[in-house]
């Protein structure tokens, strides 16, 4: 159906136009635009990931005597999301080898330790845009049609003595017509919204500074995953040498008891030390298949022990820096104090922002359109303003975003002031831990080679008569506790390096430095 409007429709809405102008304004589209007051944007009180989770590595003293010259008990705690993965064989084809590079490059792209953190930068600059949006101009368009009836005596037209002019009628309309606008906003000096957009810039860095961070966890975390591996599998390789020896002895024992030439204690002996050693053994062997199956978790491998590793590493002396030239480098490399650096800043713009609260704004708003019946009768308007607003009292308000902002600021000062100490703490602990594990495997290694010697000259006697299949029993007893020793030592060696590198900071490219491949 076509409406159509007549010249007396017209006239009677410009008059309605003239006479009840607010009306008149909110059917044009051309209403003046008023300041509003900006708020600053607030951090939360910490800026430390929540929930980010960690890798601990550290060393403590075996207390009590032992027979072992091993007196160092090097652990590996992984927490939170570093312990998890997403599936890597999708997206990375898995050959059932696993090598250590490998390993450090599937954690790094699927470990939920930094992949979590990536998701948080995206959101940070999802925020930094939508706060840059308030400084930048705001373009919208409309298109509205109108139809509609007007009481004159509602909205006020009447005569001078207060009655209904005899001419005009009671009702007007229908009344159509169209309102084709564009609108442009723009805030010209908000100095609030300004600092909330460079804060949150500087959140935006944090964040990124706290993915490498994550990185170079993911790298300690991955990395002692795979010594571990490789430790538990040097333990099963002697432990099975071990029990091959006992079933040989046993059966060598066995054969001279049939010859008469052993006693039944003897072969009973040797029997309980080959079942021992069995024990020992599948003990090892269900702790090597605990170790990959943790390894498989951290780089989003399917949750087995059903592949083997390539690699291992032989003893080598880190790079030989300073404990101080140590701690500079740390405090210019690591990239958690870059985030706490970025965080801090960020604080302080936001305070900046708080207080500008209280400082005039300027902004403006205009509209262009076409206004009328219908198009071939349409007229060009157009509306211009410029506001300042003016803050004089707002309840308290903007001395409550101060303190906050404040809080939140001091409480940024404390952590960066933290993270400074814990890079000097981690680097003086690795470097007590490189110390501790260096003599460790000096003298388990010293000591091998005592246990090797004292088998060889026991074996020499055994076979001369001079001493009994107990005293070569325990001989190998002795050789088989010093290559564990040594194994121990030279994990807990490799982690202190790992551990240091980590603590430097760009752990990933560090590693060709800190450890040596066999």
């Amino acid at each position: 159906m076509r409406r159509e409007t007549t010249w007396g429709g017209v006239l009677i809405m410009a008059l309605v136009a003239v006479l009840a102008p607010a009306t008149a304004l909110a059917q044009m589209g051309g209403a003046a635009a008023e300041g509003s007051t900006s708020e600053a944007t607030q951090l939360p009180l910490s800026g430390r990931t929540a929930n980010s989770g960690s890798v601990e590595t550290g060393q403590t003293p075996i207390p009590g005597a032992t027979t072992s010259v091993n007196t160092i008990n090097t652990t590996v705690q992984v927490t939170g999301p570093f312990g998890g993965s997403s599936s890597s064989i999708l997206n990375m084809p898995f050959s059932g080898t696993l090598s250590f590079s490998e390993a450090i490059q599937r954690g790094l792209e699927f470990n939920l330790g930094a992949t979590g953190l990536a998701t948080a930068v995206r959101q940070a600059r999802g925020q930094s845009k939508v706060a840059r949006s308030n400084l930048l101009p705001n373009l919208s368009g409309a298109f509205s049609e109108h139809y509609l009836t007007t009481d004159l005596d509602t909205i006020g037209i009447r005569s001078a003595l207060g009655t209904r002019v005899p001419f005009l009628p009671t009702v007007v309309g229908p009344i159509s017509y169209f309102d084709l606008r564009a609108t442009l906003t723009q805030n010209l000096v908000d100095l609030t919204l300004l600092n909330n957009y460079r804060s949150s810039k500087e959140i935006v860095k944090a964040n990124d500074a706290s993915v490498q961070d994550a990185r170079d966890t993911v790298v300690l975390a991955v990395g002692a995953s795979y010594l571990q591996v490789i430790a538990a599998k040097a333990r099963v390789a002697s432990e099975r040498a071990q029990l091959e020896t006992a079933e040989a002895v046993y059966k060598q024992t066995a054969q001279r008891r049939a010859a008469g030439l052993a006693a039944q204690l003897d072969l009973n002996q040797d029997l309980v030390r080959a079942q021992t050693e069995r024990q020992r053994l599948a003990t090892m062997e269900n702790d090597l298949a605990r170790q990959k199956i943790n390894l498989a978790r951290l780089t989003g491998l399917p949750p087995n022990d059903q592949y083997d590793i390539s690699d291992d590493f032989l003893y080598s002396p880190p790079p030989a820096i300073s404990v101080d030239v140590a701690i500079q480098q740390a405090l210019e490399m690591r990239a958690d104090l870059k985030a706490g650096e970025a965080q801090l800043r960020a604080a302080e713009k936001t305070r900046a922002a708080a207080r500008a609260e209280r400082l005039p704004s300027l902004s403006l708003s205009a509209d262009i359109g076409e206004i009328g019946p219908r198009f071939s009768q349409a007229e060009h308007t157009y509306t211009a303003s410029g506001t300042v607003h003016i803050p004089i009292w707002q309840g308290g308000r903007v001395r409550g975003d101060i303190e906050q902002a404040e809080a939140a600021l001091d409480q940024r000062r404390a952590e960066l002031a933290d993270t400074r100490g814990r890079i000097a703490s981690d680097i003086r602990n690795a470097y007590l831990d490189l110390e501790t594990a260096a003599s460790q495997v000096e003298l388990s290694k010293n000591n091998q080679q005592v246990a090797r010697d004292n088998l060889r000259l026991t074996q020499e006697k055994f076979e001369t008569g001079v001493s009994d299949s107990v005293e070569v029993s325990q001989a190998r007893q002795a050789l088989a506790s010093a290559d564990l020793d040594y194994i121990t030592a030279l994990f807990a060696h490799n982690l202190a390096k790992l551990s240091l590198a980590r603590a430097l900071g760009g752990a990933e490219g560090r590693l060709g430095e800190y450890l040596r491949r066999k």
